[in-house]
């Protein structure tokens, strides 16, 4: 058969990456990624190249049905220099050792933008609505907003294969948050961005960009948006001694600007030691603590010690895959 296969990068942008893609047509497509073949683009229009050499590569990692069109796929890719090697803006690169040994479960929250009025669905064009309070996990028409544009995302994820495990609104008018989980931290990274970009596409439908910024509003009495990052590797999942949740806590608190450096740009506006976080500069850890930088959920105690642990830091705008290469770097680093 004909397919359609949407190939999706990121962009060289800073601080923040955007996503891209381009479709091509492949004959007698079977739908494996083994079939989709290296592709190249013009790196000078995404801020990756020089007109003067602009190719650069897009190497498929990942492949997911596209429920969105007729015979089609999405085909997440990670940009290489056109020699082959990684591009300095491939995040996925950044992780050094894969396997399924990390588990990573990323809370990404977000707010729906209106392209017209420049504001969240519930707000009104001139001042704010009521504070935040009756938002969180709201039905009914005074409080949730935007809901058809979130139900319609969570089906297409689903629909793909992401492992999307829930949504909900949050704290905010027009906030809401969805949640991925993966085995693997490329895997983790793949999901997520693929989930971002459908999140994207299907705005475009009810004319709402997203606002992955983590302080949209500024000083003001909102919450930001994070990407909570949850994570445990095998030795988290069955030792069972709290020893080892300590050990990994105390060498997050060493290591402080590995892990801000990649954690989002202007995560400092959100990181303020207010509305449910740590300062960005001091670091903190505690049982079903949501004020602290990283949060022991009451599960893991309660379970004898055996579970995850909530990096509450990372920005919504962070990019998983640098994200889960420091948690892995750092965790191991902790239990070697």
């Amino acid at each position: 058969m004909k397919a359609k296969l949407e190939y999706i990068w990121l962009d060289g942008y800073q601080p923040t990456q955007s996503l891209r893609s381009k479709t091509q047509v492949r004959d007698n497509f079977g739908g494996t990624l083994e079939e989709c073949p290296v592709w190249s683009f013009d790196g000078s229009s995404t801020e990756q190249a020089d007109g003067s050499s602009s190719d650069c590569l897009l190497k498929p990692v990942a492949i997911f049905p596209d429920p969105g069109r007729k015979d089609a796929f999405l085909v997440m890719t990670e940009v290489l220099n056109a020699d082959g090697t990684s591009h300095v803006s491939n995040g996925r690169a950044t992780i050094d050792d894969d396997d399924d040994d990390f588990w990573f479960g990323f809370e990404q929250e977000y707010f729906l933008w209106d392209v017209d009025t420049q504001l969240p669905p519930g707000f009104p064009v001139n001042g704010y609505p009521g504070p935040q309070g009756p938002y969180y996990c709201s039905v009914g028409a005074a409080n949730a907003f935007g809901r058809e544009c979130v139900e319609e995302h969570f089906d297409m994820c689903l629909a793909a294969g992401i492992n999307v495990e829930g949504i909900n609104a949050e704290v905010a008018a027009g906030q809401w948050e969805f949640q991925v989980f993966a085995k693997g931290a490329k895997r983790a990274g793949d999901e997520t961005w693929v989930a971002r970009y459908l999140l994207e596409r299907i705005g475009e439908k009810y004319g709402f960009s997203i606002n992955w910024h983590p302080k949209p509003f500024g000083k003001l009495d909102w919450n930001g948006s994070g990407m909570h990052a949850n994570f445990s590797n095998e030795m988290m999942r069955t030792a069972g001694e709290e020893a080892v949740f300590t050990k990994i806590c105390e060498e997050f608190g060493k290591n402080i600007e590995r892990h801000i450096s990649v954690y989002g740009a202007d995560n400092d506006q959100r990181l303020t030691g207010d509305h449910e976080t740590q300062s960005i500069d001091t670091f903190s850890y505690g049982i079903s603590d949501r004020g602290a930088s990283i949060r022991i959920p009451v599960s893991t105690h309660t379970d004898g010690w055996i579970g995850r642990l909530e990096d509450r830091r990372t920005a919504s705008n962070a990019d998983p895959y640098k994200v889960a290469a420091a948690i892995v770097k750092t965790t191991k680093e902790a239990l070697a």
